[in-house]
């Protein structure tokens, strides 16, 4: 009946709407069970499913063998790690694999047949599934003792999957990859031409003594190449010259030539490439996702045009006041973005909305999120308007920066004169009292301000909240230290109690009141400045992050199978030795504590790094060479770079932007990567926009 379609009319609007907002696809089932099954699998509650999910099965590695999970990383000192028995982790991972079944069952009934065949991401999803499962029943085949597992390393596909910001950036990462190839080839010919006449300028000579630079670092073609590969990244800097140039100065023009040219040329081309290309790919990622947005709500404007309560008379579509409501009521938006269409559909005189006027109400979403401050209150004694005045007023902000600053430089002094001191030797009465003191003024200083402004606006404020947290936590600590040690005195050095010394509370608290400092970055603007750039990246590049996390698990994972068993401790080997490898034999025993340093830093590949470098096992070596070199190309080279170019992006955004700020410093705003292309995007016609609807696999339109 008409009651029925008007029921489905409504409740796809809402849906589309939802997808606009979220920058979603539309092009998936849109009947009434499907549209039900759609708005269940993106609740927050099956997101949240999904995402504990993911971190689960990422974390299995950390309780999987080879397990490193204990107190210390040393493997001299540490205890064996706990290792779960067999079927344990398989079974949680068991679980997980059977959501993620549940997971891509359920986007694939959602796109239908003929766009599953299209997606090669859920295509990519299934297969990974089905390697998982086999080699998980491999496993336990084996009792879980096979060496490789190759669904570890397939893990972080799982979150790379489920995030669509992540597929786009790794999609405009793929399409720089061809220019950032030109450079790196120029690169490797830089490195290539260097390593040729580094062999050739310290070739063998008949004297053993003038050969040092030929026998530890250009002895054949693949030490030369990593010799000089190492200087490109200066691990090895001034390292690799210092045999040459012991033996004649003119050997350190080659270096300086290879550095300058490597270093300060090269790599910060590939920097500027980086930053160009990829702006420009991520740019079209964006307005991809600006056209989602706008034909997510086309297609809310053309289902809700299609109720049977819109006059038939008119001369084109147009959309009931009364129904928007309806929708919006419904959907799930942001709070402040559905009060300000409501505000102005109820400014709007007219009862019918026309898809451009449907439209402009929708750009709420594409705008700044402004948070405004509350009142402060308004006292009616004079002298509390006095009081609300001087302690409101920014001087009084100075002041406690001032204080700050007075505290920080006191904590120095002490620390300066008690530094060579013996822990017996050390007066701490002084360090106690001022200490006393200046938390004293940070409480008052927090009240007066709580006075002057409200308990609403001074908490509305970030940097409040974070001087109030710190003050409240110092004060804590400071009535737990009197409690324990009793009030500060000349020659206050009582004996140890309770969980922490006297010296580890003063030491927390004045490392507390060092990090308290930090709240002068909001009264310096270009300070200020680069402190939001970097906490904008932090809150909108999490899908740079999510990469990242990928690179890094998968490097980890094949690191662990590649090199594991490489260094054998005996154990606890307090009092004792690690036990080396037979062709370690003869390595000293200080190398030998450099390499168990490195292990404990480490996993087990940095240390077969640092081990066949010393022995020169070449076979091996190059092979570890290899994989460590892949893993500076990608991390290094090209995922540094990529962070540079999209922090150069965001602060120049923000620079350009600052004066128009200026005039409204009272008021925050909050920014997301889309916002920050929002001024050189192009809106989609309405051509277009309607091409793309008629496309639509399973929606049926009435014109």
């Amino acid at each position: 009946g008409a009651g029925a379609d008007n029921d489905l009319y409504i409740n796809q609007a809402i849906v589309f709407i939802e997808d606009a907002i979220q920058y979603r696809s539309i092009n998936h089932r849109v009947d009434s069970k499907s549209l039900w099954l759609y708005r269940w699998y993106y609740s927050r509650t099956c997101q949240w499913i999904l995402s504990l999910t993911i971190t689960v099965i990422l974390a299995l590695a950390f309780v999987e063998e080879p397990s490193s999970l204990t107190v210390t990383s040393d493997v001299r000192y540490r205890l064996p790690a706990w290792n779960p028995p067999c079927g344990l982790t398989e079974s949680v991972e068991l679980l997980c694999f059977l959501v993620f079944m549940v997971d891509v069952s359920v986007k694939s009934y959602l796109i239908g047949w003929k766009e599953f065949w299209k997606n090669k991401w859920l295509m990519a999803y299934i297969l990974t599934l089905f390697v998982s499962l086999a080699d998980w029943i491999v496993s336990l085949s084996f009792f879980c003792k096979e060496s490789v597992r190759i669904r570890r390393i397939l893990r972080p596909f799982f979150l790379l999957q489920n995030s669509s910001m992540m597929k786009k950036t790794l999609k405009s990462i793929n399409s720089t990859l061809p220019e950032m190839a030109s450079v790196l080839l120029l690169l490797a010919v830089h490195l290539a031409l260097f390593t040729m006449f580094a062999m050739l300028l310290f070739a063998r000579t008949k004297d053993n003594q003038q050969d040092k630079e030929w026998v530890v670092y250009f002895r054949n073609l693949p030490d030369s190449l990593t010799s000089l590969l190492v200087l490109l990244t200066t691990a090895n800097n001034p390292d690799v010259m210092i045999p040459a140039y012991s033996k004649n100065r003119a050997y350190s023009i080659f270096f300086i030539l290879f550095t300058v040219l490597g270093n300060l040329f090269l790599m910060n081309l590939l920097t500027a490439i980086i930053y160009n290309q990829f702006r420009g790919y991520l740019l079209k990622s964006v307005q991809s996702s600006l056209f989602r947005r706008r034909l997510g709500i086309r297609a809310a404007f053309e289902v809700l045009s299609s109720l049977k309560e819109t006059p038939a008379s008119a001369q084109q579509s147009c959309v009931s006041v009364g129904a928007l409501l309806q929708v919006l009521q419904k959907a799930e938006m942001d709070s402040r973005c559905k009060q300000a269409i409501m505000r102005s559909l109820k400014m709007c005189s007219c009862d019918q909305l026309s898809a451009a006027q449907f439209q402009k109400l929708f750009e709420e979403l594409d705008k700044d999120a402004i948070k405004q401050h509350p009142p402060s209150p308004e006292y009616q004694s004079h002298f509390m308007q006095k009081m609300q005045f001087a302690f409101g007023h920014p001087c009084f902000g100075y002041l406690g920066n001032v204080v700050a600053l007075a505290n920080i430089i006191s904590i120095c002094v002490v620390l300066v004169m008690d530094a060579d001191k013996q822990p017996s030797e050390r007066d701490d009465f002084f360090l106690g009292a001022i200490n006393c003191f200046f938390i004293l003024y940070y409480l008052l200083e927090m009240l007066l301000k709580i006075l002057a402004m409200g308990l609403k606006r001074y908490l509305s404020y970030p940097s409040n909240r974070f001087d109030g947290l710190l003050t409240i936590i110092l004060l804590i600590l400071e009535v737990a230290t009197f409690a324990v040690y009793g009030f500060p005195h000349p020659g206050w050095r009582p004996e140890f109690m309770g969980l922490l010394s006297l010296w580890d509370m003063v030491r927390l608290v004045n490392m507390l009141i060092v990090f308290r400092f930090l709240r002068i970055i909001p009264n310096m603007k270009f300070m200020a400045l680069v402190v939001t750039t970097l906490l904008d990246l932090v809150k909108n590049l999490r899908a740079f992050a999510g990469i990242l996390v990928v690179v890094f698990y998968a490097f980890a994972i094949t690191g662990i199978m590649l090199f594991k068993g490489a260094v054998v401790p005996l154990g606890n080997t307090r009092g004792s030795k690690a036990e080396f490898p037979g062709s370690c034999a003869h390595i000293s025993l200080k190398k030998k504590k450099k390499v168990l340093s490195w292990y404990s830093a480490h996993f087990q590949a940095e240390v077969v790094y640092c081990l066949l470098y010393v022995l020169s096992v070449h076979l091996i070596c190059r092979w570890a060479k290899i994989y460590f070199v892949a893993w500076w190309l990608i991390s290094s080279v090209i995922w540094v770079n990529l962070f540079v170019a999209l922090l150069l992006e965001n602060f120049i955004h923000k620079w350009d932007r600052r004066c128009q700020r200026e005039s409204l410093s009272g008021i925050e705003y909050q920014r997301t990567v889309e916002l920050m292309f929002r001024d050189v995007l192009e809106e989609p016609t309405e051509e277009e926009l309607m091409e793309k609807l008629h496309q639509h696999p399973h929606l049926q339109l009435c014109r």
